[in-house]
């Protein structure tokens, strides 16, 4: 069985779990219980692997508690920045789920002593609230705890018989594949409210690949947006991990997204002192600004959203905004993202941005922004993209390239709108490789190509009152019909000879009938 059909399989079955036990619940609300189940499962096996340290003879699953020692604790903490009992792994929790009438507070005291095993350690931060949105407790499971537990029950047992194989070989990634699934179609059925911080993997590939392109190493790598962390897993997947020196970095300002991007990141592998996903407002309460720039920035932030702007007088004031000299408008955020990835960014990395269209023509301050942008040379290339990329909305979005690093004082556009960059699937449009590999060798020739590709002095853009938009520049294929007008007019008087004649023959007749 290949890793296709087996990823495919996998996936329909924990489907079919979210559907079959959510019941009268949201969809989108009864995830966190699903992708809670998951996740618990997955640390649970993880742990139990590197307890047993490829002992055969050790099944750690069977030790009892009581011959865990402070000492052995702890060690296991500083490694892997939390600890799992024998009795707190999954396996034995799911089962005697059915038939446990406490189980409900039997899981919520196991989620409890997990985060709190970090506590005092330098893992805390990272492994603290991490299951605070599965809610043994919450009336979404049931108004009695039999309802509670019955749900929970179903939940355990529908993961447990999953097969994902062994973790220590190189299918590991497909419980990460699976998470990944799931959310991707809770937001795809969500709406607006479910995919806004969902970016889809091909479009956080091709973002990854931009904002990494030709660099061999980089310190680390930076989402001012995280979401759940799709854009940064993604530079993880398409890219050895040692070219990552310092690991993966990111804020998000919403607690439940902020605690998926932390578990999606020990999903794929990825130690806890490997990432430092922080909380919090990055516009108005930045972290990471104290730390060495970032080689490489990738980000999805939300489109137009309202910020305080110039209602807070400090802001001009800020490293990340007073180059400029104007802030991004208060019902328009867009561009204040834009500059604080910019300032956040090293001499020799790139950021790949994806941004709303409207920034880059509107007037105001936004154009007083883009001219800084071109006057300093930071704008490597604007992509317009396809419509329907993405869950929840339909506009065709726009990734921004900026560079500290380039040569020349051109601007690059690129139209990858145009059919042979997308390939259609159900109601959303997809970008498959050979598309994102044709866009990736555009972005580093940068060669003229008719209809889709063009460099373009800044100097020219200036005195285009600094308009980045994509049109403006690339000249639309005309897909009219030709029409030939030397043969238009020969049919034309054929038409109008046959006409006459016609008319010539009605009057002889009538003619004919008035004698």
């Amino acid at each position: 069985m290949t890793s296709t059909i087996q990823r495919d399989i996998l996936q329909n079955k924990i489907w079919k779990i979210a559907n079959e036990v959510r019941g009268s619940v949201d969809g989108w609300d009864f995830k966190h219980f699903v992708l809670g189940t998951l996740f618990y499962r997955y640390i649970s096996e993880h742990f139990a692997n590197y307890m047993e340290g490829g002992d055969d003879s050790l099944d750690y699953t069977k030790l009892t508690d009581d011959i865990i020692t402070p000492e052995i604790k702890a060690d296991a903490v500083r490694t892997k920045g939390y600890f799992i009992l024998p009795s707190q792994l999954f396996v034995n929790v799911a089962k005697t789920a059915s038939t446990n009438p406490n189980l409900n507070t039997d899981l919520k005291a196991v989620f409890d002593a997990i985060e709190s095993s970090a506590n005092g350690f330098p893992s805390e931060q990272d492994i603290k609230g991490l299951f605070a949105d599965f809610d043994t407790t919450s009336t979404r499971l049931g108004n009695t705890v039999d309802n509670k537990n019955s749900r929970l029950a179903a939940i355990l047992k529908g993961v447990e018989e999953l097969n994902f194989g062994n973790f220590e070989d190189s299918q590991i990634d497909l419980f990460g594949d699976a998470y990944e699934f799931l959310i991707n179609n809770y937001a795809a059925n969500a709406g607006k409210s479910g995919g806004e911080f969902f970016t889809p993997q091909h479009v956080s590939k091709l973002i990854a690949q931009l904002a990494m392109h030709k660099q061999t190493t980089v310190n680390k790598i930076y989402d001012p947006a995280a979401g759940s962390g799709s854009l940064l897993l993604q530079a993880k997947k398409h890219f050895d991990n040692h070219i990552i020196e310092d690991g993966f970095f990111g804020q998000e300002i919403n607690h439940t997204t902020y605690n998926l991007a932390r578990m999606n990141m020990f999903l794929h592998n990825i130690n806890y002192d490997k990432f430092d996903i922080a909380l919090g407002n990055t516009l108005i309460n930045p972290q990471f600004g104290d730390d060495r720039p970032f080689d490489a920035i990738v980000s999805n932030p939300p489109y137009s959203v309202n910020w305080i702007g110039a209602d807070d007088p400090t802001l001009i004031n800020d490293d990340r905004f007073a180059p400029a000299g104007v802030l991004a408008p208060k019902s328009k955020a867009d561009f204040a993202f834009v500059l604080h990835a910019l300032s956040y960014l090293s001499s020799k990395g790139r950021a790949a941005i994806v941004c709303f269209p409207g920034i880059f023509y509107r007037g105001g301050a936004e154009q007083k922004i883009r001219k800084y942008l071109v006057d300093n040379n930071f704008v490597e290339t604007i992509i317009a993209l396809p419509s329907n990329l993405f869950y929840g909305t339909s506009i065709s979005v726009t990734i921004l390239v900026l560079s500290k690093h380039k040569t020349e004082n051109k601007t690059q556009f690129i139209d990858a709108t145009g059919e042979n960059f997308f390939k259609k699937v159900t109601n959303n449009n997809v970008l498959n490789d050979e598309h994102i590999d044709k866009i990736i060798e555009m972005f580093d020739k940068k060669e003229d190509v008719t209809h889709v590709a063009t460099s373009i002095e800044n100097t020219k853009i200036a005195e285009n009152d600094y308009n980045l938009s994509v049109s403006s520049y690339v000249a639309a294929k005309d897909n009219r019909e030709q029409i030939n007008i030397c043969e238009l007019n020969k049919e034309v008087a054929k038409t109008v000879e046959k006409i006459d004649k016609l008319r010539a023959d009605i009057d002889k007749i009538v003619n004919e009938i008035e004698a």
